[in-house]
């Protein structure tokens, strides 16, 4: 297969890594397995970019994107009802989409991984158009992110360290909003501390993540949590996958979903993959099955066989 890599400098663990070192072996794995490659080191500001450049080439099979959430995300947009495929280096915080997919940790092992790895369909979901391959969210947690861009730091660390600051100063002030929410016939109005809606539903007892991408469905998450002990509660849940541990917590699925805002603020915010994006009085979040084509290790489709 031809593989064109973009490699965002500025993403995740990349801006640690000898990138020089890493793009030599990245060509001896892939060249070794008969592969052929050609890497684009860009900044930040020329990820999108050079991910267009890399979606538009013909000769291409697959894009191999380097990066934190935010390049991921922005690959998978744009190989959205593509026949090439997308190859995630996991340099984020979490990886919560590459966990989901099977893909080793470490950038070393996932590139061994892509050698001789298969290409599968995965849904994707949109919002009002705009794709996302984890998680639209509108409450907590966009305040959390939002709180959280106002922090410095520099390392996968102290990301997280500035993430928990974020989420405690989150219990001690929550947000509340009213909504209506649509879930295919049924309607429901309620004031909520936050709401999330995934690309298929979470697994249970492990970080937030999808078991099965190619579930065809959305995962919508209600939280009414409000007094502090319960939103410690709700947080120490999430983080452990006991979703249905939490009594303040509405699970449902379902193709589409309508959100609409009631509350009288001017500027809404919600967290798309992670990063900040404004957001309108409604809201048409749906799923898209098979949308995306991506490459996994083949121990992954040999499991599903089996």
């Amino acid at each position: 297969m031809k593989f064109a890599a973009v490699l965002n400098r500025d993403g995740g663990t990349l801006r640690t890594t000898d990138l020089a070192a890493f793009s030599d072996r990245m060509h001896q794995t892939l060249e070794t397995a008969g592969h052929s490659l050609a890497i684009d080191i860009v900044t930040g500001k020329d990820v999108v970019e050079a991910l267009d450049n890399a979606a538009s080439r013909r000769s291409v099979d697959v894009v191999l994107a380097g990066g934190g959430d935010g390049t991921i995300s922005a690959a998978a947009a744009r190989l959205m009802g593509k026949k090439k495929a997308l190859a995630i280096l996991p340099a984020g915080t979490m990886n919560l989409f590459a966990r989901g997919l099977g893909i080793p940790q470490s950038l070393d092992a996932a590139l061994k991984s892509f050698a001789d790895g298969e290409i599968i369909a995965v849904d994707m979901a949109t919002a009002d158009g705009r794709p996302f391959v984890h998680q639209f969210s509108i409450g907590m947690h966009a305040r959390m992110v939002q709180l959280r861009q106002g922090m410095e730091f520099g390392s996968r660390l102290g990301k997280i360290r500035a993430s928990a600051k974020a989420a405690w100063a989150t219990i001690n002030n929550p947000p509340a909003m009213n909504v209506t929410l649509r879930i295919g016939e049924a309607e429901m109005t309620a004031r909520i501390t936050g709401i999330g809606i995934t690309n298929n539903l979470f697994g249970e007892g492990h970080l937030p993540y999808a078991d099965n991408p190619a579930g065809g469905v959305l995962g919508v998450y209600v939280t009414v949590a409000r007094q502090r002990a319960e939103l410690v509660k709700f947080f120490f849940n999430v983080a452990r996958g006991k979703w249905r541990d939490n009594e303040h917590v509405e699970i449902h699925q379902a193709d589409r979903a309508v959100l609409k805002i009631h509350s009288g603020i001017r500027k809404f915010r919600a967290v798309m993959d992670g990063e900040l994006v404004g957001l309108d009085r409604e809201t048409t979040i749906e799923i898209q099955p098979g949308a995306l084509n991506v490459l996994v290790p083949a121990s992954i489709v040999e499991a599903k066989a089996a």
